[in-house]
């Protein structure tokens, strides 16, 4: 079976882990991974890659991402979004939109954020969301995020007791948008929580490209070569061809830090990135060609 990349739009209600089991079982190979968690409450863009497309996930997790979410004000929940249990409830008998663009506009597009305590970041060897169902005090980690885009789209409205409004927003990798409306919230003077979100984009992917669960088959691939269109690209002749199969180190040809190799049929060799130690060299950052397929017993 080939390799390669499949869009897939995530339905509400499955965890990341549950579409890539689907796929193994599709596809029959047990090399598959994704690239960019989306929690259960979440739709929208997963990234996935099938058999040597697992080498290049790294790569493609790093890109930046698009996010619509739908945020509610006057809540909030220990969880960060509206799964989670209810903390906290305010009334409000007015909230002027312009305030809220106001926030938006302003919000630093580069600070600190504090990640949920139901999340799965490793701290002294367990996920920060077993200390949280263990009732267990504990430090929450700061990252450094960069926020490229971020204004409010669609309808401004009131139901029930909460007002509700839609945000999209550009973020780096490792950006959580839950902790970004509670960031939100705080500059508002009100508590907000999240209650849709939707991956509309990660890196080159969108959503209109991505296909439903249902449609998941090989020939919904896209190939490496295309997943790595925006890369820099040299075609190497037959002894660099060998030397590149074997991993080896070699000058660097371009001005670039990381470059794509193919051969002269246009196929696949490897991804090079700059060699630290000698930078007028290049080493191997991943070699092509070497993962067979294994049936899924």
């Amino acid at each position: 079976m080939k390799s390669g990349i499949l869009v897939i739009n995530k339905e509400k209600g499955l965890t990341s882990r549950e579409v890539v089991n689907m796929v193994c079982q599709q596809l029959n190979t047990k090399h598959v991974g994704h690239t960019g968690t989306l929690d259960p409450i979440a739709t929208g863009v997963l990234v996935v890659g099938v058999n040597e497309g697992c080498k290049i996930i790294e790569l493609l997790t790093s890109a930046t991402k698009v996010y619509q979410a739908e945020v509610v004000v006057g809540m909030k929940t220990d969880t960060l979004d509206i799964t989670g249990k209810i903390e906290k409830t305010y009334d409000i008998e007015d909230l002027e939109i312009e305030k809220i663009d106001e926030v938006l506009k302003n919000f630093p597009r580069t600070y600190l954020q504090e990640v949920p305590k139901y999340s799965a970041i490793h701290i002294a060897g367990k996920r920060l969301h077993e200390y949280a169902r263990n009732q267990i005090e504990i430090e929450l980690p700061k990252r450094e995020v960069k926020i490229f885009n971020l204004k409010r789209v669609g309808e401004f409205k009131k139901e029930n007791n909460y007002y509700t409004f839609s945000i999209e927003v550009k973020v780096s990798k490792g950006t959580y948008i839950r902790s970004l409306i509670r960031d939100i919230g705080e500059k508002l003077g009100i508590d907000c929580t999240m209650k849709n979100l939707i991956r509309i984009k990660q890196g080159d992917f969108s959503i209109e490209q991505a296909i439903s669960q249902s449609e998941i088959e090989e020939s919904k691939m896209i190939s490496l070569e295309q997943a790595l269109a925006t890369y820099p690209k040299i075609v190497v002749e037959e002894d660099w061809k060998r030397k590149v199969r074997n991993g080896m180190i070699l000058p660097l040809p371009t001005k670039e830090d990381m470059i794509v190799v193919m051969d002269q049929e246009n196929h696949l060799l490897a991804i090079y990135q700059r060699y630290v130690k000698n930078p007028d060299k290049m080493k191997p950052y991943r070699v092509f060609g070497g993962i067979e397929n294994e049936e899924v017993k």
